[in-house]
C-alpha cells in the first residue's frame, strides 16, 4: 500500500482527498501547513506528496524546494492559480505534476497513479552507455566520472527515454506520452522545464550539448 502525504489547509478539502484515496486503497498522512509538511514528510516518507500551493505560513512552491533539497519523492500540486507563468515556477521547484482545481477526483486519481510508476522500480535492467555517462535502467542509476547524479523520478523517466533512443529525434508529445501519460501532449511546458534540468544536471558548463533541441519537432540525445 502506497503512502500519500497530502498538504492542504483547506479542511473541507483535506478530508474529502483522505477519503477519496483512502477508498482507493491509499494510506493518508495529511498536514495542513508548509512547515508541517516538511515534518511529517522527513518523519513518513511518504511515496508521494500531494501539494497545495496556497499555505497558509509559506508558499507551496518553497515547500517542493525544500522537500527537492533532500527527497526525490513525486509531487503533485493542486492550486486553484492556472497561471503559465505559476506552473513554470512550480515546476522548475521540482513538482512533477501540477493539477488545477476545480478538478475531478478521477483525473487526479490517474494522475497520481502515474507520477507513482515513475517512481516504480523499472522492470528492465540494461546499461546504456554514452560517451558522457552511464544509465543503470534498473537502479535507476546515472553515473558521470564516476560519480552518481541524482535525478527525480520524473527526470529519470525522462532521460531514459531519450537514452534508450540515442540519436534519435522525439516529438515533445511522444516523450509527454511516454513519460507522464496519455493526454498530457499539450503540456509543453513540462517538456521545457524537464529538459532544462537535465541540462543544468548532466552538460557541465562549456560541455558539448548531451541533449540536442530541434526547434519545433522535439529532441534527441546526442550519439
Amino acid at each position: 500500500m502506497s503512502k500519500l502525504l497530502v498538504i492542504e489547509d483547506e479542511a473541507p478539502l483535506r478530508r474529502a482527498l483522505r477519503i477519496f484515496l483512502e477508498a482507493h486503497d491509499y494510506e493518508v498522512v495529511i498536514a495542513g501547513t508548509g512547515s508541517e509538511g516538511l515534518d511529517v514528510a522527513a518523519r513518513e516518507h511518504p511515496d508521494a506528496i500531494v501539494l497545495d500551493l496556497g499555505l497558509p505560513d509559506m508558499d507551496g512552491v518553497d515547500v517542493a524546494t525544500a522537500l527537492r533539497g533532500w527527497s526525490n519523492v513525486p509531487i503533485v500540486v493542486l492550486s486553484a492559480r492556472d497561471a503559465e507563468a505559476v506552473k513554470v515556477a512550480a515546476l522548475d521547484a521540482g513538482a512533477d505534476d501540477y493539477v488545477t482545481k476545480p478538478f475531478g477526483m478521477n483525473e487526479f486519481l490517474a494522475r497520481l497513479r502515474a507520477a507513482l510508476r515513475r517512481a516504480a522500480p523499472a522492470e528492465e535492467a540494461p546499461v546504456v552507455a554514452t560517451p558522457d555517462f552511464t544509465v543503470d535502467l534498473g537502479a535507476k542509476r546515472i553515473c558521470r566520472d564516476g560519480e552518481d547524479v541524482h535525478l527525480t523520478p520524473t527526470e529519470f523517466a525522462l532521460l531514459r527515454e531519450l537514452a534508450v533512443n540515442r540519436g534519435k529525434l522525439l516529438s515533445r508529445a511522444h516523450l509527454l506520452r511516454r513519460v507522464w501519460g496519455q493526454g498530457y501532449e499539450t503540456e509543453t511546458e513540462y517538456i521545457r522545464v524537464y529538459i532544462s534540468r537535465l541540462r543544468a544536471k548532466l552538460e557541465p558548463p562549456g560541455s558539448r550539448p548531451l541533449i540536442v533541441t530541434r526547434q519545433g519537432a522535439g529532441y534527441r540525445m546526442a550519439g
